[in-house]
């Protein structure tokens, strides 16, 4: 301090009269410099530190935005920085995690193995992909799927892991409603598919139906002419063989058996129009059947629907195939007559191939049991069969298309599955429960109107 109180001395008023006008101008365009530079300092070093703030900002908001969890840390397994996806899966504030170990996050054993084999066996440009199970707010256990990557300084040196993942549950999630959206788009189409041959079928049959009306019109129409012809000739004849004819009328009457013949007349007749008349019924079936896959919803008495359905396949089932079914009270429900008689087939004609495709002891004959309840608002119509039953590894899948459990050449896999299409679009379900060599039961409900 004495040697700079000396140099103050020697710059008194006294001393600086020596120093020319040139040198104090130096000195202050010196002082001028030094001020800009540092004025210029200043301003730039204000510059930098705002894009430091923003480049600051900037990252987090990336790190508040991400949908996937974010855990850097040091090489300890200390958390130092994480993101609002991970606060919000564990239920804790970013600023409470900071400075606990990765450890504290896991929910089992198996995950910190996982985690320390991450840690400590990894090269510094190694990445690894590890399943770990964090606990979530709610003390549960959520697999995460992350993926470790080394993460090093300004020298080149690793200084901890960086561990960025997302909960499995999400993609779970989506990849369940994509399955979801394939199967249904994979079931429309094949709906769609059916629908256009049902309905080629519908316009085939429907053509034909037309051109059987004719000569069975003609048919019935001619019988009753013959009817009433056969009294007149039946009378006329009665009179006839009242006369005295010679011995050779009557034998050429008894040669050709005229008496018998006018006899088996009225019964051949009455067989004749039977027969057209069933034949009637069967077109009459066709066109119901060609209209099966029209939309017009009517009320429908389903006992009827179920007569009809049993009526049809028992012209084609087994003999030996006894189906139980006793008329309920009347049950009536809005739909399509043509395609719930579809969906009764069907159910009918499963509950045939099942029992009877198997080897029955004596006495035990395959059958059927259909019963009809009205439950509050709901019409069920149960059908049990004593067949062999469908494996519990079938079961889930009975109502996809094409999945059938019949020989090749004996089903298409289509039927169950129109069905269960059908009963939805009338607002109702088709259930199945069974148990193996234990029956099946088929379970439809609908939306009652009465």
């Amino acid at each position: 301090m004495s040697n700079q109180a000396s140099q103050f001395q020697d710059l008194s008023p006294d001393k600086l009269d020596g120093v020319g006008e040139a040198t104090w101008l130096d000195v202050i365009h010196k002082m001028e410099e030094v001020y800009s530079k540092l004025v210029a300092d200043e301003v730039a070093l204000e510059e930098k530190n705002a894009q430091l703030e923003q480049s600051q900002n900037f990252i987090f908001s990336l790190l508040s935005s991400m949908s996937d969890v974010l855990i850097a840390c040091n090489q300890d397994g200390l958390i130092e920085e994480t993101n609002s996806a991970l606060c919000d899966l564990v239920g804790r504030r970013e600023s409470d995690l900071r400075g606990t170990p990765v450890l504290a996050l896991l929910a089992d054993a198996q995950s910190v193995q996982r985690w320390q084999l991450a840690m400590h066996h990894l090269t510094a440009h190694e990445v690894a992909v590890v399943e770990l199970n964090l606990i979530n707010a709610a003390g549960q256990s959520v697999p995460v799927d992350m993926s470790c990557t080394p993460r090093n300084n300004s020298n080149g040196r690793q200084v901890g892991r960086v561990l960025v993942g997302r909960p499995l549950a999400e993609i779970k999630q989506a990849y369940h409603q994509l399955r979801e959206a394939h199967d249904a788009l994979k079931l429309a189409q094949q709906q769609l598919l059916h629908s256009e041959k049902m309905a080629s079928l519908g316009r085939l049959v429907a053509g034909v139906a037309h051109e059987l009306n004719n000569p069975i019109s003609f048919v019935l129409g001619n019988v009753h002419v013959m009817q009433r012809y056969s009294k007149r000739l039946t009378q006329y004849l009665d009179a006839v063989h009242h006369l005295p004819l010679s011995p050779a009328v009557q034998a050429l009457g008894q040669e050709l058996r005229i008496n018998a013949l006018i006899k088996d007349l009225p019964s051949l007749m009455e067989g004749t129009i039977e027969g057209a008349q069933r034949t009637t019924d069967i077109v009459n079936g066709l066109k119901r059947f060609s209209t099966s896959s029209q939309g017009d919803m009517t009320q429908v008495e389903l006992n009827s629907v179920i007569e009809r359905a049993i009526h049809w396949i028992q012209k084609g089932s087994s003999p030996n195939f006894e189906i139980h079914w006793k008329h309920g009270p009347d049950c009536f429900v809005r739909g399509n007559s043509g395609q719930l008689l579809q969906v009764m087939m069907n159910l009918i004609q499963n509950a045939s191939d099942a029992a009877c495709g198997e080897a029955r002891p004596e006495g035990d004959k395959p059958q059927l049991t259909i019963t009809l309840n009205l439950t509050g608002e709901q019409v069920q119509v149960h059908f049990e069969d004593n067949g062999v039953g469908i494996a519990p590894e079938h079961l889930p899948h009975i109502f996809d298309p094409f999945y059938t459990t019949k020989p090749v050449g004996k089903g298409t896999g289509l039927g169950l599955s129109i069905s269960y299409g059908i009963v939805e679009q009338h607002g109702g379900h088709l259930t199945c429960t069974s148990a193996p060599h234990a029956g099946a039961i088929f379970t439809l409900s609908l939306p009652s109107m009465t």
